[in-house]
């Protein structure tokens, strides 16, 4: 099915994008959002597999997977493998010539950008180190597989996540600014309050009409953040008190983001 409107969800990890993901999919109506250009290496679906057919008939799968029968089509893009995803375009001749910021039009009809974004930065680094360590990356995977380990206070590994988030969101800024566009923006506290009117809110930005009495519930997501995230965002901003000058951002080489 060639979708008639698609969007894009662009976000950071642990910004919200899989419960906005969720949250759309209970509509039945806005696609079936997922992270379909994920590396296979990362537990996603795309597998390195050479250019030409193969990659194409990957592409069709996700537009076909992606789009509800009303014509939607909808996908969740981070940021740190966006150039991946690029270089794999990049390798069909149909898309070889076409510029980076430029290339998701072409690729999905009539294109709404959502823009996911947390406003708590630190919180949002607290919670992708903790996952990492831990391996569980939504509370559904509780139900599947032990954590990894027992998570643990590591000040430099938030503090390399916190400027992979601030990073990020700077890189997607400058990517809409190159498409001269602005895009919806979902902020992940507003989401968290109301899941229904944010939806909802969305539904209207695709032009969609929401369904009647509409409740979104048994999400396969929850909250994950507990006490340990509050103890260790504490702790985080009193180390990093201690240990930058006002107005100095410290720098240190990125640990593996995922």
């Amino acid at each position: 099915m060639i979708p008639q409107t698609s969007y894009v969800i662009f976000g950071v990890q642990r910004s919200g994008t899989t419960l906005l993901c969720e949250c759309l999919k209970k509509t039945g109506l806005a696609g079936v959002p997922e992270e379909y250009f994920l590396s296979a290496e990362y537990g996603g679906p795309w597998v390195p597999e050479p250019g030409g057919e193969a990659r194409r008939e990957f592409i069709e799968q996700v537009l076909a997977k992606g789009t509800t029968p009303n014509g939607v089509f909808g996908i969740n893009i981070m940021w740190n493998y966006l150039i991946e995803v690029v270089e794999k375009l990049h390798e069909l001749p149909e898309y070889s010539s076409v510029p980076r910021h430029l290339l998701l039009k072409n690729l999905f009809p009539n294109l709404h950008h959502i823009w996911m974004i947390r406003r708590d930065k630190v919180r949002q680094a607290v919670s992708w180190a903790k996952a990492g360590q831990t391996g569980i990356y939504a509370s559904y995977q509780l139900e599947r597989q032990e954590p990894k380990q027992k998570p643990f206070f590591d000040f430099e590994l938030i503090d390399n996540l916190h400027h992979l988030v601030l990073e990020g969101e700077a890189g997607w800024e400058n990517h809409f600014g190159q498409c001269s566009l602005e895009p919806y923006k979902v902020y992940y506290e507003d989401l968290v309050v109301s899941y229904e009117s944010k939806t909802i809110e969305v539904l209207e930005f695709l032009g969609l009409a929401a369904p009647k009495e509409f409740k979104i519930e048994d999400l396969p997501v929850k909250k994950q953040a507990d006490a340990v995230n509050e103890e260790w965002v504490q702790k985080y901003n009193e180390m990093r008190k201690t240990q930058q000058e006002p107005g100095e951002m410290r720098r240190t080489s990125p640990r593996p983001s995922d």
